[in-house]
């Protein structure tokens, strides 16, 4: 059976249920999703407000402290914890069926009195500033923080998710509490929910749930340009080998009725591994790295895309004017009928393995909802990718040239 939207009301706000029964397996799970309620909404004076948010209502409750609450939930095996990512603010909840009762009443514990105190935030700030510290060595992550740094200049999303040592040390617990008591509301509230359990059920749980919070004022997430001005910026570091990260604008929005071409498209460019342009030009012609890709992301706040490769320091000039001349290469002569051909089969015959679990399905409806799509968009989406024609694709890439506008991030000696 296919997840469902429907809706409850609590407090004068109609709230979104997207619900699933699955009564293969014992197991419930819930999640209530807070809109523009993720990174986004850090400043430059609140660097990595977002992520310490999160991880203090990980912290457990007033009443039960940390290890108490952590008890509770592993006597029982419920996952209770939540999360953050650019747009939203998550709270998940899972068990087997007959402890999902015990889990709903610590998750409204939870909600209720959140272990908010000055010594738990000064726990997770030693955790993230020891996070931070070990990933000072860590390329990968120093790369794309610098690329994003590029992209985005100006803007929330240029700033790193986890903060700085810096931002982290600066975080008051009054900023904390500020930060849930903005954005842990019902008005910017979806719920998603799905297992063996009934819908009318799934309502009681969720109204319960939902009246420990308070209404709040609804808002919307802000779509930030990306830099076409191709910048450089390059870090000296103790390495072996060079880290070259790239990224363009691609002119697009979440609700654009072409994002299936860009799906295509991005596929033979640089997604689709052993196959696509960017790994047969730098790995299998030229042996300059190990692997290459490149995707697109697309979403309420942003629409870029990027790509990455590691290569030999001595290589580093030669791989990055292979990227250009790839990407030069896909725009103006566009690709072939045998890469769309192949394309297809992939995409299409692999559709069963994206939605082959509970958590698969309801996460694709939960991102229909988002975004403003019909239900089932996704289905349809893949009958326009089967009948797709070439010249059609084509004259789409050849739209497309700001991808051409690349800055680069790269980590070398």
């Amino acid at each position: 059976m296919a997840a469902t939207v429907n809706y409850i009301e609590v407090k004068g706000v109609k709230i979104p249920l997207i619900f699933e029964e699955e009564k293969r397996l014992p197991i419930v799970s819930m999640q209530l999703v807070f809109k523009n309620a993720g990174t986004i909404t850090d400043t430059p004076k609140t660097e990595g407000l977002a992520k310490i948010s999160s991880k203090m209502m990980n912290e457990g409750t007033i009443s039960l402290g940390s290890n108490g609450f952590a008890t509770q939930l592993d006597q029982k095996a419920i996952q209770l914890g939540a999360s953050v990512g650019t747009e939203t603010f998550v709270i998940e909840c899972s068990s087997l069926k007959d402890q999902f009762d015990e889990g709903t009443h610590l998750f409204s514990s939870l909600l209720k009195e959140p272990n908010i105190t000055k010594k738990t935030l000064n726990k997770v700030k030693t955790d993230i500033i020891g996070t931070l510290s070990a990933k000072e060595n860590d390329f990968d992550f120093v790369a794309d923080n610098a690329l994003k740094s590029i992209l985005f200049e100006g803007t929330p999303l240029a700033l790193p998710d986890l903060g700085t040592v810096a931002s982290v040390k600066k975080i008051k617990l009054t900023e904390v509490q500020a930060f849930l008591k903005q954005h842990l509301i019902l008005s910017n509230m979806i719920i998603v929910m799905g297992g063996d359990i009934t819908l009318e059920e799934a309502k009681k749980k969720a109204v319960m749930l939902a009246s420990n919070l308070e209404v709040g004022k609804a808002t919307s997430v802000k779509h930030y340009p990306t830099s076409g001005a191709q910048k450089e910026k390059i870090l000296k570091r103790e390495t072996q080998q060079a880290y070259l990260y790239f990224g363009s604008p691609y002119n697009l929005t979440a609700a654009d009725k072409e994002n299936y071409k860009a799906r295509v498209a991005t596929y033979i460019l640089g997604t689709g591994g052993f196959g696509s342009r960017l790994m047969e030009e730098v790995r299998v012609k030229k042996g300059l790295a190990y692997s290459a890709y490149a995707r697109v992301s697309i979403s309420k706040s942003s629409s870029y895309m990027t790509g990455y490769l590691q290569t030999k320091l001595e290589s580093l000039g030669d791989a990055k004017a292979t990227v250009k001349s790839v990407f030069e290469d896909f725009v103006e002569d566009g690709v072939t009928q045998d890469e769309l051909d192949q394309t297809k089969k992939f995409l299409l015959g692999s559709e069963p393995l994206r939605v082959e679990t509970l958590s698969q399905r309801l996460s694709r409806t939960f991102m229909e909802f988002y975004k403003g799509e019909e239900l089932g968009h996704s289905e349809k989406e893949l009958e326009l990718i089967k009948n797709l024609k070439l010249s059609d694709l084509n004259d789409y890439i050849k739209k497309h040239k700001e991808i051409l506008s690349l800055s680069y991030a790269v980590v070398t000696k």
